[in-house]
């Protein structure tokens, strides 16, 4: 009677030897194992040898490899990170003050603020299209060495901000702002000066049609400051900075509009839309009738 025999399974291989011992292959007894090439995708527990004539295990079958993505590291989200880590650095801590409206607890203002202020205030507001942190991180150690605090807020829709409500008024944007500083504890305001530089605010229809603005109408105001593609963001610097980079790489365009300028694309376009429409709108003019009648 015949007892079939399987070959205990080969030792496991000796994965480093000194130098000053050379590795060498003695033969073994037995029918030849193949060798065991595993890659990280395969199984990592040891598997033992199919028997003869069996096809071998799907665990051990090669594996169809994964594509890598092209970009390994956002220069963008690098840089952002950086910017945060200055704040934090200068005593600052994030904060969410929840508003509340008819509608609940809608409206959201990320701000920068040191935890327990104690000197007097600064209120720090970025521009259209930035944030808190790109914005003002330059300025911080400035601001504390004169013995200010500073209160820096992200505007709706930018940054950690955000609303449901449908409002895109200028006017409701102070407000929220207001608000914001009030539960932080801040109560009155003193307006020393005022700087405006590019004063995009001020602009009109009628400024659009003199060629004062390098765009056409409010959509093309609205697509080249809120840029989607390459192109337009290498024609917003080119427009905006006095020694524009001479190359502007695709690849980080992209990267930089995926970080920062991918939220709330079309919250930002109507912001554009009702700053410029509402005070078209409101410049009417008002016709004075004499009216006669009888009570």
């Amino acid at each position: 009677m015949a007892i079939p025999f399987k070959p205990a399974p080969a030792p496991p291989p000796i994965l480093a030897l000194p130098a000053s011992a050379p590795a060498q292959r003695s033969p073994e007894p037995g029918p030849p194992h193949r060798s065991r090439r595993r890659s990280p995708i395969m199984a990592t527990t040891p598997a033992e040898d199919p028997e003869p004539g069996l096809p071998p295990p799907k665990a051990l079958c090669e594996q169809p490899r994964r594509r890598r993505p092209c970009v390994l590291l956002s220069f963008s989200a690098a840089r952002d990170r950086f910017l945060r880590g200055r704040f934090l650095s200068a005593g600052l801590r994030p904060f969410s003050v929840r508003l509340p409206s008819p509608a609940g607890t809608s409206t959201v203002v990320h701000l920068w603020a040191p935890p327990r202020p104690a000197r007097r205030p600064v209120l720090l507001l970025h521009g259209f299209g930035a944030s808190a942190t790109w914005q003002w991180a330059p300025y911080l150690r400035s601001l504390l060495a004169a013995g200010l605090d500073p209160i820096v807020p992200d505007l709706l829709f930018f940054g950690a901000s955000s609303s449901t409500v449908p409002d895109r008024s200028d006017t409701f944007q102070a407000r929220t702002v207001k608000a914001a500083m009030d539960g932080m504890g801040v109560r009155r305001f003193a307006v020393e000066r005022v700087v405006l530089v590019s004063s995009g605010v001020c602009l009109e229809e009628g400024d659009l049609a003199a060629g004062l603005f390098p765009v056409a109408d409010v959509g093309e105001a609205a697509e080249l400051l809120v840029p989607r593609r390459p192109a337009e963001v290498r024609r917003l610097v080119k427009l905006t900075f006095v020694r524009p980079p001479p190359i502007m790489p695709s690849c980080f365009l992209k990267d930089y509009i995926n970080v920062m300028g991918s939220d709330h694309l079309e919250e930002k376009a109507e912001l554009l839309h009702a700053l410029i429409n509402d005070r078209k709108l409101s410049d009417l003019p008002k016709i004075n009738q004499a009216s006669w009648g009888e009570f």
